[in-house]
């Protein structure tokens, strides 16, 4: 019996606050990884990115650059084209040496030589077989390869003329922290840690979640009331859920453009997991956001939000524990009978469950419901939306808590009236 009366709970509380503390460690780095590869998938360096858009197109550019080729029906609409560029060339230059010839009396015997010694209608009979001569220099390999350099070159010019104004501070902390030498190394590190972190959490949420169950179901068992060392090993077991729930990520809320395909002058420019919005938030960081925020209005509900969910649940185990060691007659106190006999009626930690679970839904059905409008799925563009909204182990965590402290106040009543 002492086993189970003493050393038993002793070593659930143990593990329980061991628990408690890797949860809360391994969130808190999660969370900060979940938000650091939100940050590296953003929209705003894909989809919405200058230099994004410019890599794609200048590859495209350049590979139809480099696949350059003048077919033979090419070759002669370009032949007409030059014929007609050096017939008006040839008038142009006629023009503008008797132009400049006009002025003096050198020049016009000049042009007078000119007339005689020159026919523009004879040269002008030779402009096809100029024509000829340019597109045959031009269909050489080594004048192909000059061209293609030359237009290569241009292209790396308005490349290098074309860029993004925005400060990306963010990506080069998140490269530190990550210790990767690019965006595309750091995200698959990232990613690997989230989900091993990620399983983890739920492990040990589940773990904790059993054990004060555990610890719960040994009380209900028995008939009897509460002894001390047992009453206090419940309300640990609480104040670690308690703990464990408010300070972890309660809800993950995620938008994402999963795949984004169209094609451009037959290549395709191909977009993946751009984030829209991401917010990975536990009620300790709401209440936070909140409470700094410059309106009164959300100060105020901030108030609100720590009231109800960490105060009223605080000041129930303060009054459960008045209660029932019955210090100076406390049993009596009417505040101290409210919060253990009758605040379990309309409990705010109760509502703060319900708030997060309606929440979950609420903000699951608009993201999926917006996102629907943004899906395409024709032949010129293929869009595919992803929404990863999710509650988190912070969740569970909270709401085992606010059960387990109803029960709780079912236990107290055991005890004799003294």
């Amino acid at each position: 019996m002492k086993l189970i009366n003493w050393i038993l709970p002793l070593i659930i509380i143990i593990a329980s606050g061991i628990l408690c503390q890797q949860i809360i460690s391994n969130s808190l780095i999660n969370q900060q990884d979940k938000n650091d590869y939100a940050e590296l998938n953003s929209v705003k360096y894909g989809l919405l990115s200058i230099d994004e858009w410019k890599r794609q197109v200048t590859e495209i550019l350049a590979e139809e650059i480099n696949k350059l080729y003048l077919s033979k029906a090419n070759e002669r609409v370009l032949r007409k084209h030059i014929e007609v560029l050096l017939n008006t060339l040839i008038d142009d230059v006629d023009k503008k040496i008797r132009k400049e010839n006009a002025d003096t009396a050198g020049g016009k015997i000049t042009q007078t030589f000119i007339n005689i010694f020159v026919n523009l209608d004879e040269i002008k009979k030779g402009i096809p077989e100029y024509a000829k001569a340019v597109i045959h220099e031009m269909t050489k390999p080594k004048t192909k390869r000059q061209i293609k350099a030359v237009l290569n070159k241009q292209l790396e010019k308005y490349s290098d003329r074309t860029f993004d104004t925005q400060d990306t501070p963010q990506l080069s902390r998140i490269l530190l922290r990550t210790d990767s030498k690019d965006v595309e190394g750091a995200r698959v590190k990232l990613n690997e840690q989230i989900s091993v972190r990620q399983a983890l959490i739920i492990k040990e949420a589940g773990l904790l979640i059993m054990l004060a169950v555990f610890l719960f179901a040994m009380s209900g068992f028995s008939k009897l009331p509460l002894t001390p060392p047992r009453y206090i090993f419940l309300i640990l077991s609480l104040v670690t859920l308690l703990i464990a729930g408010v300070t972890t990520p309660t809800i993950d809320m995620e938008a994402t453009i999963s795949q984004m395909n169209f094609m451009l002058i037959g290549h395709p420019v191909h977009f993946e997991n751009q984030v829209l919005y991401f917010q990975s938030k536990s009620i300790l960081d709401v209440f936070w956001i909140m409470i700094t925020h410059k309106d009164i209005q959300m100060k105020l509900v901030g108030i609100l939000l720590i009231t109800f969910s960490i105060v009223f649940p605080v000041l129930k185990i303060i009054s459960s524990m008045g209660y029932y060691f019955n210090f100076r007659k406390l049993r009596e106190n009417a505040v101290i009978r409210f919060f253990v006999l009758k605040s379990g009626k309309w409990s705010m930690a109760d509502v703060m469950v319900v708030a997060i679970f309606m929440a979950y839904i609420g903000f699951n059905g608009i993201i999926s419901s917006q996102l629907g409008h943004l899906r395409s799925a024709d032949k010129e563009l293929v869009i595919l939306t992803t929404n990863a909204t999710a509650l988190q182990p912070g969740f569970y965590l909270f709401m085992t808590y606010t059960l387990l402290a109803l029960i709780l106040t079912g236990f107290l009543t055991r005890k004799p009236q003294a």
